[in-house]
């Protein structure tokens, strides 16, 4: 199978393509470095199935490329990620997950592609009624951010009624692992990860008792894969554990697997911060046989140690 990854090059986009080449597919890549990095790409760019594309997904040559390579799926993974940057500049956010993702499917379209599959987030629900989130829950969209996504899934529909391009939706809960970078929007898991094996602060934002979702990304990968096939054809599926986990039992974790001492300091609460979240996984077991193996300790050890060679 021929797949086209954009934003290939960043932290769960990467380890998809390492999946997928693994798997004996063809990839080929589209990010423009803005965020991802060639580092992650190191082993997949040694593959003679890969290839990489230095393009914003907003550039018209994106169409010329897909009819060239015509792959049969597309995982649109390219992406504004920050809730605050789209509430700062919700114009940039719409330019590059609204455009960006309408652009996307334009190029679909001209590669006769079978299937979009789409990376969504848990910010679509907004406050949610129920935790964990069910299946098919509302959406209810408080950003900027999560209004594009969910603009995106429109768009997926829309498409797919023009043309017959089938899509499917992942709604990823808080994803962490290897190539996740501490810098910029990073998640709590890099972050607190990096503060402890450097000897550097970490800070729990109001008491420790907010919860998370925290989902391995090669568990994670495994879903984009499953979703590449034939189930799940206009479908939305949560990529989670279900499991809530605390702030401060996170930091306890990491601290134990990186050998530091688990003494955090406290801030005031951020504004808008959910107190708890949680994805029901049971959907997507039904509809794509799909669900996590591997436990936060597990996770955040194998995170912890590839950290501490990344640091050398």
């Amino acid at each position: 199978m021929r797949v086209l990854v954009t934003g290939g090059a960043g932290f769960i986009g990467s380890n998809l393509v390492d999946r997928l080449l693994a798997g004996g597919h063809e990839v080929a890549v589209v990010d423009d470095l803005s965020s991802g990095s060639r580092d992650n790409l190191a082993a997949a760019a040694a593959n003679g199935r890969f290839t990489l594309h230095e393009l914003d997904i907003r550039d018209p040559a994106l169409r010329g490329l897909a009819a060239e390579l015509r792959p049969e799926v597309i995982c649109h993974l390219a992406a504004q990620i920050s809730v605050r940057k789209s509430v700062a500049d919700p114009v940039h956010d719409a330019s590059l997950n609204v455009e960006g993702t309408a652009s996307v499917l334009a190029a679909a379209h001209e590669g006769s592609t079978r299937k979009v599959v789409f990376a969504s987030s848990v910010a679509v629900y907004g406050r949610p009624a129920t935790i964990p989130v069910p299946g098919d829950a509302a959406t209810d969209p408080r950003s900027p951010y999560a209004a594009s996504k969910l603009s995106g899934e429109t768009y997926l529909a829309t498409f797919r009624a023009l043309y017959g391009i089938e899509y499917t939706t992942l709604v990823l809960s808080n994803v962490y692992g290897p190539r996740q970078s501490p810098e910029g929007e990073a998640g709590v898991v890099s972050i607190f990860t990096d503060g402890l094996l450097n000897g550097t602060p970490t800070v729990l934002y109001g008491d420790g008792t907010q919860t998370r979702d925290y989902v391995y990304v090669d568990d994670v990968v495994e879903g984009f894969v499953r979703a590449c096939g034939a189930e799940g054809n206009g479908r939305r599926y949560n990529l989670g554990t279900g499991i809530q986990t605390t702030d401060r039992r996170l930091h306890s974790l990491i601290a134990d697997a990186a050998g530091a001492p688990d003494k955090p300091g406290f801030a005031q609460p951020r504004a808008g911060d959910l107190p708890a979240m949680a994805v029901d996984p049971v959907p997507a077991f039904e509809g794509l046989g799909w669900e996590p193996r591997t436990d936060l300790s597990t996770g955040v050890k194998l995170t912890v140690e590839w950290a501490r060679g990344r640091l050398g």
